[in-house]
């Protein structure tokens, strides 16, 4: 696939519909912030497009038109995509995973969450980005489809609970879509059960309901915490979908590629 500038991608409404919670708003979240990657199996009249952010990709289209070095490139990500494309990433990549995700909209008033005297729950301003570093790599994956934690900290819609100026829990807009932004939150693994992560995510939501536009959650069915922190904050369930995650490509069985 070959990538594609911001200023030539295709009429992209019958790719990728706008308007819809979760995953589904990723598209929206590249070209609203700049913030990812697009390809098409051609530059005019494209067969198969596909835009991601993060580790996050959406394909659309004729998996027909893909060769295996088209889609070698996109190891390691998790893949949304109709089931007819799972043959040919089959054939590409070592191990591909279903991931069984679930879709939450918020829906219900949040639990009332009363963080421990002495922690400040504020917007992340641009000074916080050493904070949001601090936190360590385990915590990068909340900042990637911003770019990185100085972007995340800018972008003004992060919220974080602080002590002494340590970041102990983060909510942020983790897609940003023109109907919905979908919310990810972490909490430091020292001060769980404390509710910081609930207070985070509660004053996210009243900031983008502010703006107009509803909140949802994504996550995996077997991420109990994540389930138990999406239905105290209000987060009612909507639908279910599979993503698949793509291990490393068979690259030795694409034409021309070198022996070992």
């Amino acid at each position: 696939m070959i990538e594609l500038l911001p200023s030539r991608l295709p009429a992209l409404a019958r790719w990728f519909p706008g308007g819809a919670p979760g995953v589904a708003a990723l598209p929206e979240h590249v070209i609203a912030t700049g913030n990812g990657r697009w390809w098409a199996d051609r530059a005019v009249d494209p067969r198969a497009v596909a835009v991601s952010s993060g580790d996050h990709l959406l394909l659309r289209g004729d998996p027909g038109s893909l060769t295996p070095d088209a889609l070698a490139r996109f190891a390691g990500s998790y893949i949304e995509a109709p089931a007819r494309f799972l043959p040919a990433l089959g054939g590409v990549f070592r191990r591909v995973d279903p991931w069984e995700r679930m879709v939450y909209v918020h829906q219900a008033p949040a639990m009332a969450a009363r963080p421990a005297p002495g922690i400040t729950v504020r917007r992340l301003t641009p000074k916080d980005a050493p904070a949001v570093v601090a936190l360590g790599p385990g915590a990068a994956w909340i900042h990637r489809t911003w770019g990185g934690p100085a972007q995340l900290a800018s972008c003004g819609l992060c919220w974080g609970a602080f002590h002494r100026g340590r970041v102990l829990s983060l909510a942020c807009t983790y897609f940003l879509g023109s109907r919905y932004e979908d919310v990810a939150a972490l909490a430091d693994p020292g001060h769980r059960r404390q509710h910081l992560a609930l207070a985070c995510v509660t004053a996210l939501c009243q900031d983008i309901a502010a703006r107009g536009r509803t909140p949802s959650w994504t996550c995996a069915r077997d991420n109990r915490p994540s389930r138990l922190l999406a239905w105290s904050a209000g987060f009612r369930l909507t639908r279910e979908y599979v993503h698949y995650a793509t291990g490393p490509a068979r690259r030795l069985e694409f034409p021309g590629a070198a022996a070992a």
